[in-house]
């Protein structure tokens, strides 16, 4: 499962219980330096939700009683994922969160994926390290395009990584991101861009990803 190969499990977590005080949490916060962590249950299994270093603070700061239960101010408590969810889920559900309480089959917490993990897979999935270029090609999104496309490019080098985005049904076009292996001469990419423009694949823009730059002529 890919999920549960990303999640940061419960055990290597810092989580507060349910019956801790808005003060108790306050101080484990500061502690840690975590913005939120998550609320367990007093048997540490049932996810309650998130306390947030902010809301405790501007409940301080207004005269709130800080001896009420981390309970009184939690929030994010329907924003989990299971553990064998798709993986396409995760983006529905993330969204502006630093992270998103995982349940295993039991409903059960069993840890959080957080943005960082995410993207760093994300990242990953661009072979930045051990790509060389990243050819956005612009398509109409038609049956086969994609295929074509990657066979065209396939003939001269290894295609590391593939993307797609604008993939609406709405959308004219679509941007098609191809990461290239490493070692690919500017001969090499010229003579793959000028295929890709011959076949009506326009190639809108090249990335040099050992350089950081985007390039101005190819």
């Amino acid at each position: 499962m890919l999920i549960k190969s990303l999640v940061l499990k419960k055990q290597f977590l810092t989580t507060v219980q349910e019956s801790v005080t808005l003060g108790e949490a306050l101080t484990i916060l500061e502690d840690t330096g975590f913005r939120c962590v998550p609320i367990l249950d007093s048997t540490g299994t049932i996810f309650r939700g998130n306390i947030y270093k902010m809301h405790i603070y501007r409940h301080k700061s207004r005269g709130g009683d800080m001896n009420l239960p981390v309970t009184y101010l939690l929030k994010n408590a329907t924003k989990t994922i299971p553990i064998n969810a798709p993986f396409f889920k995760v983006f529905f559900n993330i969204k502006d969160l630093p992270y998103i309480a995982v349940l295993d089959e039991n409903n059960h917490f069993y840890g959080i994926l957080t943005h960082t993990k995410l993207l760093n897979m994300l990242s990953e999935a661009w072979n930045i390290d051990t790509g060389s270029y990243v050819l956005t090609v612009i398509s109409s999104g038609q049956s086969g395009e994609l295929a074509a496309m990657s066979e065209i490019i396939s003939r001269e080098v290894v295609i590391a990584g593939c993307l797609t985005l604008d993939a609406k049904k709405t959308a004219l076009v679509r941007r098609n991101l191809f990461t290239l292996q490493s070692g690919v001469t500017k001969k090499q990419l010229k003579k793959i861009i000028k295929n890709l423009e011959e076949h009506n694949f326009h190639v809108s823009e090249v990335d040099d990803l050992q350089n950081g730059v985007i390039l101005n002529e190819f």
